[in-house]
Order: C-alpha cells, then sequence, then structure tokens
C-alpha cells in the first residue's frame, strides 16, 4: 500500500530523486493524456465508421473552432496550476486555499460566457472557414451541442490542472477513463444505434466531460490533509485573480495564436476538398498520440520546477531538466519509430478509403521527425512556465506560428499550383508544420538558456 501511494498518491517534488519525482508524477499522466486523446480519437473511429468521411471532416474542422472558444480556462489553468505549485511548495496553506476558490469561481464566470458567446459565432466561423455544404450542418450541430456543455470540460481541465499543481496526476487519471470508457458506450449508443451523425458523439462527450468534472470536484473538496476549502475561499481574490491572469494570459494567447492560425490553416485544408479534410483529421489524431510524451514531460517539468522554485531548490530544478528532456527524446523516438512501421494500419482504424489512407501514411512520414524537436521545445517551454516565465513560450509560439508556418503553407501551396492540383499540394500543410516544430525547438533552446526565466517566481518576488 504504501508502494502504491509513492507511485500514484499526492507528490512532493521537492524531496528524493528529481528522476523518481519526474517517473512518479509522469506514469499517471502519461495514461491521462493518451485517455483524453482518446476521446477525440473514438469520435472520430466511430464517425468514421458508422457515418463516413463527411462526418468525420465535420468532427475535425471543428477543432480549430472549438479550441478557440475553450481560450479562457487555458489561461485559468495555466495561471492557476503556476501559483498552486509553488504556493504548495512554499508551503504557504492559506494562499493556496484562495487560489483554488477563486480558480472556481473564475471557471463559472468563463463558462457563462462561452455559452452566451459561443451559439452567435458558430455559424459565421464555419461560413469564414468556407466549410464544404456536405459537412457544414453537421459541424454546426457539433459545435453547438459541445458549446452548451462546455462548463464540464472546463472544470475537469481546470481542477485536474489544480490537482496536478499539488502533485496528484493519479485521481485525474482515474475520473478521466471512468470517463472514457462512458464515452466510448454513449458514443456508440447515439452515433451507431440511435443514428445521431456527429451530434450524437458531441453530446457523448458533454456527458462524459461533465461526469470526470464533477468527480474532479469531489476528489479536490475531500483532500483535507493538503488543502482546506471553505465557502469564503470561492469570494474572487482580486489579487489572486491578477496573478492567476497575469500568470494565464500570455498561456491564453498562446493558445489564441494556435487556434487562429489552425482556423486560417483549416480554411486552406478546406480548398482540398473532403478526402484532405478527412485525412488531415485522421493524421492530427495519429499526432495527438505521438504528442502525448511531449505533453506529459511539458506538464511534469512545469509542477516539479513550480514546487522546488517555490521551494528553493534550483539545484533540483537544473538536475531535473536533464532527466526530463533526456526522457522526453527517448521516448519520443520510440514513437516515431511506430508511426513510420505501422502507419497505415493506424489510419485504417479510422477509413477504409484508400486515397485517404494513402495520403495519411504519406503526411505522417513528412511529420515523423517533428516530434523529436517537439520533445525540446514542450520540455524546456515547461521549466519556463513552472518558474513562472509564460512569456518566453508565448513568443516562441507567436514567431514559429505566424511568422513561420502560416506564410509557409501558403506560399507552399501557391507555388506549386499546377492543372492537376489548382489550389496546390496538401504536402504544405504539414511541411510547414515540421519547419515550425523545428523552429520552435531551435528558439526555445536559446531562451533557456539564456536563463532569464530564472527570476519569475511569483513566491520568490513576495518574499522579497
Amino acid at each position: 500500500m504504501q508502494k502504491f501511494k509513492a507511485v500514484f498518491g499526492v507528490q512532493d517534488m521537492t524531496v528524493g530523486k528529481p528522476i523518481v519525482n519526474l517517473a512518479a508524477f509522469s506514469i499517471p499522466l502519461l495514461i491521462g493524456n493518451l485517455a483524453q486523446q482518446m476521446y477525440n480519437t473514438v469520435d472520430s473511429i466511430i464517425v468514421g465508421r458508422f457515418v463516413g468521411d463527411s462526418a468525420l471532416a465535420a468532427v475535425g474542422t471543428s477543432g480549430p473552432v472549438l479550441n478557440l472558444l475553450l481560450l479562457l480556462f487555458m489561461g485559468i489553468s495555466t495561471g492557476a496550476g503556476i501559483l498552486v505549485a509553488q504556493f504548495f511548495g512554499a508551503r504557504r496553506e492559506r494562499e493556496l486555499s484562495r487560489t483554488v476558490g477563486t480558480c472556481i469561481t473564475l471557471t463559472l464566470l468563463a463558462s457563462l460566457i462561452i455559452m452566451a458567446l459561443g451559439p452567435v459565432i458558430i455559424r459565421p466561423l464555419m461560413t469564414l472557414l468556407q466549410t464544404p455544404p456536405d459537412v457544414y450542418e453537421m459541424a454546426v450541430d457539433y459545435l453547438s451541442i459541445v458549446v452548451i456543455g462546455i462548463a464540464g470540460a472546463a472544470y475537469y481541465n481546470i481542477i485536474s490542472g489544480v490537482l496536478r499543481g499539488l502533485g496528484d496526476s493519479f485521481s485525474p487519471l482515474v475520473f478521466l477513463i471512468i470517463a472514457c470508457l462512458l464515452n466510448i458506450a454513449l458514443d456508440i449508443l447515439f452515433v451507431a444505434r440511435f443514428d445521431m451523425a456527429a451530434a450524437g458523439v458531441a453530446l457523448a462527450t458533454v456527458i462524459a466531460q461533465g461526469v470526470s468534472a464533477l468527480l474532479c470536484l469531489w476528489r479536490l473538496t475531500h483532500m483535507k490533509e493538503t488543502l482546506r476549502l471553505s465557502l469564503r475561499d470561492l469570494l474572487p481574490d482580486r489579487g489572486m485573480t491578477s496573478r492567476i491572469i497575469r500568470l494565464g494570459l500570455p498561456s491564453g494567447l498562446t493558445q489564441a495564436i494556435f487556434s487562429m492560425a489552425a482556423i486560417v490553416v483549416q480554411r486552406l485544408t478546406n480548398t482540398f476538398g473532403t478526402s484532405v479534410m478527412a485525412c488531415a483529421i485522421v493524421v492530427m489524431r495519429v499526432d495527438g498520440f505521438a504528442m502525448m510524451p511531449n505533453f506529459t514531460f511539458g506538464m511534469a517539468m512545469t509542477t516539479f520546477v513550480g514546487q522546488n522554485v517555490g521551494a528553493g531548490r534550483m539545484d533540483r530544478v537544473h538536475e531535473g531538466v536533464r532527466d526530463g528532456v533526456r526522457a522526453g527524446l527517448m521516448i519520443a523516438a520510440a514513437l516515431v519509430a511506430g508511426i513510420l512501421l505501422f502507419g497505415e494500419g493506424l489510419m485504417r482504424l479510422f477509413t477504409e478509403t484508400d486515397e485517404v489512407v494513402r495520403l495519411g501514411v504519406h503526411m505522417m512520414r513528412i511529420l515523423a521527425v517533428g516530434y523529436i524537436a517537439m520533445a525540446v521545445t514542450q520540455s524546456l517551454s515547461g521549466v519556463m512556465r513552472g518558474a513562472g516565465d509564460t512569456m518566453t513560450p508565448m513568443w516562441v509560439s507567436l514567431i514559429t506560428t505566424i511568422v513561420i508556418r502560416m506564410p509557409l503553407a501558403y506560399g507552399i501551396a501557391y507555388f506549386t499550383r499546377s492543372p492537376a492540383q489548382p489550389h496546390g499540394t496538401p504536402d504544405c500543410l504539414f511541411i510547414s508544420l515540421l519547419i515550425a516544430w523545428i523552429m520552435g525547438a531551435v528558439l526555445t533552446s536559446v531562451f533557456y538558456r539564456r536563463g532569464k526565466w530564472r527570476d519569475k517566481s511569483v513566491v520568490g518576488k513576495e518574499e522579497a
């Protein structure tokens, strides 16, 4: 029982060997990230198999719009996670409770804003994306249902982020697996049995995410040994709100950059037709799994660095960085080998259309080496965020996405136009992404080595 708790319980990362801390925290976190990815993947497999490529394209083209609507939550989650980790490391229980309570209230307000704003802008955005007629209505149905039930996704992501900041990566995993199994069962019921197409997928996702959010909230209110929440803590604290926004805004803007760029690139993708749209969504589903180790070590580094910066243990920070980057690179390399070897089999999980499968395998081979570059970017970005420097990762994202990826995608498409391909080559979508990933790794490494992130600690500034 003691060993089980050491691996899957709350992790105090300010003591013990950094590599052991990172491994114990990352194992359930990685499984959780994989389960999170299963939400979208199962949705895609079921609509692709039971409805067809048009429904698959509808779910895929909705992704960038949905991410744009989730920006408020992403910012709150990042800011709260950094504060929670640093206050936990510094053993400042009063500020910890006020941070969590403020976070819960801000999430409610943000949910109400999205629920009011979302239905108004969905159709204009789908029109702006030049969504094909055979996809348009299904995409609108999918997004409308997800937006109305946005609170479940919001609270799960934010409260699970708080739990991870406290060193608990196991509880969010258990709740996510429960929700994922529920989502699969409801997907099959609504789509295969009731023939609800994309709307059924959306409804299943909303219900499952609502269940996972309630379970996370239950866990948070029962962590008496770590956190003591009261009704008074739920009143928004001006100082904590300011800190959360200051730390979270750059990450929210980073996600805004990604979402706006994805919408712009999605508009280009849609010009290539339904087959390329379906191929792109399948490739990005596989991409989601390949990215999991990178995201996992990035999130683990944020919590590890946050707790140790709060405790004033910079020696442990540097040792943990070396261990985390090495582990991320090794796992990313292994996954790239798997994608290259089993790419066609992965594609056929989603569709039996030979044209989509052939194109998807080709696109995955283009992207393959980029996952190794992203291992560096995500790990070092996680270090900087954990220390309180959320601005540098934002600038790197801005440069790689706006300055590099989008112009490259449209430029390659323009210069490869021909009678056979009047809109250019679809390769532009992924060649541009590969180059952006490689440049992101180079820039992140440069900023990390400059070391200005070491002076960004919130707790350190207050004590000074």
